[in-house]
């Protein structure tokens, strides 16, 4: 295997999490999950020769990932929601893990109804990027992403509650 594609899968597979991430807040379908995640893949391999290792490989691996998602949810047809339900009362399992899969659901499910922008803060947040790296990676000031972010944040925690989860 030449040298630049096998250094192209040891990032990948580095980097792996980021891509799964991207792929559950922009699709909520598992297959649409996996036909996005393998889209993020081709892009990145596409745009491999963009990458000037001025930044770090992940940082990069973001911004390409999140404008493939953004244009791969607007390139798909809207589904039926599958989220009807949403608002009902749902029984909280005791079980531990069952409980913690259900918060993680009902995440996904308000992340998806954030736009583009809240999505991305969102991620960025996630992994702990700063207010300052948020901004520069989404070309906004410091002061812009800590706003947008609490904004975010108040909105995502809006939308689980309608869900009928509390916290």
């Amino acid at each position: 295997m030449k040298t630049r594609e096998k250094e192209f899968l040891e990032q990948i597979e580095t980097h792996k999490g980021i891509i799964h991430k991207i792929s559950r807040m922009y699709m909520d379908d598992e297959d649409d999950q996996r036909d996005l995640f393998q889209e993020i893949i081709c892009q990145l391999w596409k745009s491999y020769d963009s990458f000037n290792h001025q930044s770090k490989f992940s940082s990069w691996m973001y911004r390409v990932a999140l404008n493939t998602a953004i244009v791969y949810f607007k390139k798909q047809k809207r589904k039926e929601d599958l989220y009807a339900t949403i608002g009902q009362e749902i029984e909280i399992p005791t079980d531990d893990a069952e409980t913690k899969e259900i918060q993680i659901a009902h995440f996904y499910k308000a992340l998806q109804q954030l736009d583009k922008i809240e999505k991305a803060l969102m991620f960025y947040f996630l992994e702990d990027y700063s207010h300052r790296e948020i901004g520069v990676n989404l070309g906004i000031s410091e002061g812009n992403a800590r706003v947008k972010l609490n904004r975010a944040k108040n909105k995502l925690k809006e939308l689980i509650k309608k869900q009928g989860y509390e916290f």
